[in-house]
Formats: C-alpha cells, sequence, structure tokens
C-alpha cells in the first residue's frame, strides 16, 4: 500500500461497491477509506472489500489527510451538498453521474474548484474509454462518408428503484440513463445543437420514465435517443454516413464496433480490449490530472459536463419535470459550511 494513491468513497450502494471493486484491482491505487451515514455501514462494507478505514460520517472522511480523492456515489439530489463539502476540505473530487440535478449547480462548484486550484470531474465512464478513441478513429476514416445521423438506446427496468421513482432523490430515467445516451450523441456530432424536442411518460410522481429526445444540429443532423427506467434495451448506437453505417454494440460500456458498407456488407469489426471493470480508465485519468496540476480531465472537461446538464434542464423543463429542494443554496459557496452545517443523509 506504501506509495499508492488513496481514495475515499462517500456512500456505501452499488456504485459504491463498484469501484472500491475496481480500485482493487489496480497496481497504483488503493481504496483507503470509506464513509457512510452510519458507522455501522461503513464497517460492513470496509469489512467486506477490505477497505482500511471506515467512517461513520462524511466529515470523518474528509478531514483524514491521507484522503487524496473523493469518488462521490451518493444519489442524485445529495451530489451537490456532498461535492461542496469534499471542496471545503480541499479535497480532489470524482463524482458521479448525472454529476449534479442542474447546470447552476454544477456552475458553482466548477467555479470555486477552479478557484481555489481543486481537481473535480464528473464520473461519466464512457468518455474515458479507450473504445471512445477507436470510434473517433473510425469516424475520422471517412469509412462511413459523411455521419449526419445517429441513434442510440439505453433501457433497463429499474422502475422500481428509489433513485428513479422518488423526485427527492433527483429521480427519473433522464439523469440516470437519458445522460448516457446525450453524452454519446455529444462524443460523435458535438454540442451545436439548433433545437430539442422531447416527449415522456410519468410516473405517479412526476417522474419520467420513458424518454423520446431529438437533438437538430446547426449542420442539419439530427441525433434520436431513447431512454427507459421500464424496458430492457438493446443499448445500441447506430451512426448513418453517406457511404456506410457503424453499430456500436453497448453505449453504456462499447462492447464492439461493426462498419458496414453502403451494400449492409460488414467490412470491419473492432472488439473491446479486456478490462477491469471499466472504471478504471476514469480513476487513471483523474491520478493524471492531479498530479499535473490541473482542475479538471481532458476527457471530461467541466465544460462537457455543464452543456449535457443544460440540455437536460432544458429537456425538464419542456416535460415539467422538477425536483423538490434543488435550487436552494446555489447563490455562493459559504466556506464556513464545512464547519457549521449537519450531514445530509445520503439515503442508502
Amino acid at each position: 500500500m506504501f506509495g499508492r494513491f488513496k481514495v475515499g468513497i462517500l456512500g456505501t450502494g452499488r456504485m459504491a461497491e463498484l469501484m472500491a471493486m475496481t480500485l482493487k484491482s489496480m497496481r497504483s491505487v488503493t481504496c483507503y477509506a470509506v464513509a457512510s451515514r452510519t458507522k455501522e455501514s461503513a464497517d460492513s462494507f470496509a469489512s467486506k472489500l477490505g477497505i482500511k478505514k471506515a467512517y461513520g460520517s462524511y466529515k470523518e472522511l474528509l478531514k483524514d489527510p491521507k484522503v487524496e480523492l473523493v469518488y462521490i456515489a451518493t444519489p442524485h439530489s445529495e451530489h451537490f451538498n456532498n461535492v461542496k463539502m469534499a471542496l471545503l476540505a480541499g479535497k480532489n473530487v470524482l463524482c458521479e453521474k448525472a454529476f449534479m440535478l442542474n447546470e447552476k449547480q454544477a456552475e458553482l462548484v466548477f467555479n470555486y474548484a477552479e478557484e481555489k486550484g481543486i481537481f473535480i470531474s464528473e464520473a461519466m465512464w464512457t468518455r474515458f474509454h479507450p473504445m471512445r478513441k477507436k470510434l473517433q478513429e473510425i469516424l475520422d476514416s471517412g469509412v462511413i462518408g459523411e455521419p449526419s445521423m445517429l441513434t442510440a438506446s439505453l433501457g433497463y427496468n429499474v422502475a422500481s428503484k428509489d433513485r428513479i421513482t422518488k423526485p427527492e432523490l433527483g429521480g427519473g430515467a433522464l439523469l440516470d440513463l437519458g445522460v448516457y445516451t446525450l453524452n454519446f450523441a455529444s462524443m460523435v456530432f458535438g454540442n451545436d445543437v439548433d433545437d430539442i424536442i422531447s416527449v415522456c411518460t410519468y410516473n405517479d410522481e412526476g417522474m419520467d420514465m420513458n424518454d423520446s429526445i431529438t437533438l437538430k444540429y446547426k449542420d442539419g443532423r439530427m441525433a434520436v435517443l431513447n431512454a427507459s427506467a421500464l424496458s430492457m434495451s438493446d443499448r445500441s448506437g447506430v451512426i448513418y454516413g453517406s457511404k456506410g453505417y457503424i453499430i456500436v454494440d453497448n453505449i453504456n460500456n462499447i462492447e464492439g464496433i461493426s462498419v458496414y458498407d453502403e451494400n449492409h456488407n460488414e467490412v470491419a469489426y473492432h472488439k473491446r480490449h479486456r478490462q477491469k471493470t471499466g472504471y478504471e480508465y476514469e480513476v487513471d485519468a483523474c491520478i493524471k490530472a492531479i498530479q499535473q496540476k490541473l482542475t479538471e480531465c481532458s476527457e471530461m472537461p467541466h465544460s462537457e459536463s455543464l452543456m449535457m446538464l443544460k440540455f437536460m434542464d432544458f429537456i425538464r423543463k419542456r416535460n415539467d419535470i422538477t425536483f423538490p429542494g434543488e435550487w436552494n443554496g446555489i447563490d455562493e459557496i459559504d466556506e464556513d459550511e464545512f464547519y457549521d452545517e449537519a450531514e445530509e443523509d445520503d439515503f442508502e
């Protein structure tokens, strides 16, 4: 463990466990500490995953001088307060997607981090994967000609999960699943969007369960995106060009990329290389950026996180999707807040 980069995890849910397993498989980094809102939960998690330190509150972990990077794996609704708390403690931050509930929250924490020289990134893992670069190489080669349209879908039957059903947790399919389709479109076509058309269906609490989103770009290209918290989808992305098309198998963690010509013949197939969990790439990128004294990762710069949230804010407004309390405390960051405020529940 000597000399290895030390990561602390806030939260003990599914994503926290996946990250702890990832860190355990890496040589240059260790999962040094975990924090929950109860000591019992933290102790159980630490014992199960072989973590050295277990804290019964987030602030205890954030006060540990040995923690070099904090990974935040709490519900969307808690990201803003948890990130603020970590930044006020001077900790570098990797926060799960969706990064915040809205663009204003993200803008505030990014501005503070940049002002103080603290690293922070959204853990949008697809942006860090090597297959993202491979997809871009294929597009740049011109093998399918000029791309003009794409489709992408991501759906899982998760409608019974509290993080999906509850407005107070920042629920709905958009922030949990639609964010992946939006990021896929952004990685392929960029963000020069002229209009967004969206419709959705709702649960009894007003959270979106099915989302259909169409992006119209200023150069005439289009992206048609679907996200569902009710149904399983094929998770595919298809990019249509003037001389052929590309089918991406699993936009959530690209497993393979098939290239077809104008006669529908498969002319190339690119298989994903072996990976640990797929989360190791974002951890590596964060460590490199921190060591270079940067405040963001080139793979997922702050500007991209802000743009994705801007799109989702627009979509939510169009579909009248609101979260209670999401506009609270976004005027400024009070540097006394870390010492004065009671810790928020993480709803684990």
